[in-house]
Order: C-alpha cells, then structure tokens, then sequence
C-alpha cells in the first residue's frame, strides 16, 4: 500500500494561480520594457511610444473616464498593454532577450507584486464604485 504525499503549497504558489496568465505576461512585458528602456541600444521611437503609454496610463483623458466603475479601467486595460507591446516590436532582440531574462528573475523574487498590485486595483474601484453611489444616493435625497 503506498501512500502518496501532496507537496506543500506555498502562499506565493496559491497567489500565482490565482491571477490569469494573460495579467502575468503583460506585467512581464513591461517589466522588460521598463528594463529595456534604460539600455542604450534602445531606439528613440521604443522609448516614445513607452512614454506614450505611461503618459496615457496615468492621464485624466481617456476614451472612458476612470470614474466609470468596472468600464473606465477598460481603455486603459486595452490600450496601454497594445501599446507596450507595439514598443516591445520596436526592440533590438538582443536586448529584449536581456531585459525578459532580468524581468524573469525580478519576478521570481518578488511573486507577491502582481497580487498586490491587482488586488489594490480592485479596492480603488470598488472604493470610487461606494463614493459614487453614496454620492448619488446623497444627491437623491
């Protein structure tokens, strides 16, 4: 009769599951990117279009407001990784190889980021979501 052993979860383990894929391959991609653009091999117009998209991400102007709950975060969710990744194209490959492989070993240290980070995206919105109603449930009456 042999008995077989469950491995131990570790909490970082549960935590990666918990996010999509797709979340922890664009964090990858502009954690490359980000590390790319301090490389001197990187062309102008890469550094632009990350500029661009940074300088999009935290702008008040955006095709949907961000006070929209859920609905204004979904321009910023599409536009802004298409755009990271249109900057990534623009990468020589021998510093994209470099800059994913730094990403990698910054992300395997820090597992916790990406959880962190999303799970404070959730609070902002469902906090500005409470403002939002309170603030009209206020109006209202």
């Amino acid at each position: 009769m042999t008995r077989s052993v469950r491995p131990q979860q570790t909490r970082a383990g549960v935590l990666a599951r918990l996010v999509p894929s797709r979340l922890r391959s664009v964090w990858r991609d502009a954690l490359s990117l980000l590390l790319a653009l301090g490389d001197r091999r990187t062309p102008a117009s890469a550094r632009l279009i990350a500029a661009l998209a940074l300088l999009y991400a935290v702008s008040p102007i955006d095709l949907l407001p961000d006070s929209l709950p859920f609905i204004g975060y979904g321009d910023d969710l599409l536009i802004v990784p298409a755009l990271l990744a249109f900057a990534a194209r623009r990468l020589p490959g021998e510093v994209l190889a470099l800059s994913r492989f730094r990403a990698d070993q910054f992300a395997a240290r820090r597992r916790w980021l990406v959880p962190v980070i999303l799970g404070g995206v959730v609070l902002l919105s469902l906090g500005l979501a409470y403002l939002l109603v309170r603030g009209i449930g206020s109006a209202l009456s």
